[in-house]
């Protein structure tokens, strides 16, 4: 293993443990999967299918429970976007997103344009956490 390799376990390691969470193997293997290529956004598939490409052995489940782990510890967003598909965003700052139809494909708005006005008051004792805009999006037809 080489120096880069063993700074970043290092790093991850750390951002799980601060987060609250125990650093176990897999938990580190995923979080290292998912934070090492920068912001993305992945469902559970797409993250076990390059865990196993990774030589990380790990079910389908497992992945799925580290996922919902790092989002209530606040490392991920949880974007549900289809009716049951959902997908994890590494960039947990307050940002939208366009999502492409039939490609499944889902990408940040650059930050400034979408502004959100008019929003109900919210009930008795509860506060707005976040709203979260997805703007759909598809070829153009053609006339």
């Amino acid at each position: 293993m080489d120096l880069g390799c063993r700074k970043e376990n290092v790093a991850v390691d750390k951002r799980v443990r601060e987060a609250g969470l125990r650093p176990t193997r897999q938990r580190i293997a995923l979080a290292d999967l998912l934070f090492a290529k920068g912001d993305r956004h992945l469902s559970a598939e797409e993250l076990h299918e390059e865990a196993i490409a990774a030589g990380v052995p790990v079910s389908l489940a497992t992945v799925y429970n580290a996922l919902h782990q790092f989002t209530q510890a606040g490392l991920l967003r949880i974007l549900a976007v289809e009716g049951s598909k959902t997908y994890f965003d590494t960039n947990t700052s307050d940002h939208h997103h366009f999502y492409i139809e039939g490609e499944n494909r889902i990408f940040d708005i650059a930050s400034g344009p979408v502004t959100v006005s008019n929003l109900p008051e919210p009930p008795e004792g509860m506060e707005i956490a976040n709203v979260d805009i997805v703007v759909r999006l598809r070829p153009k037809r053609r006339d």
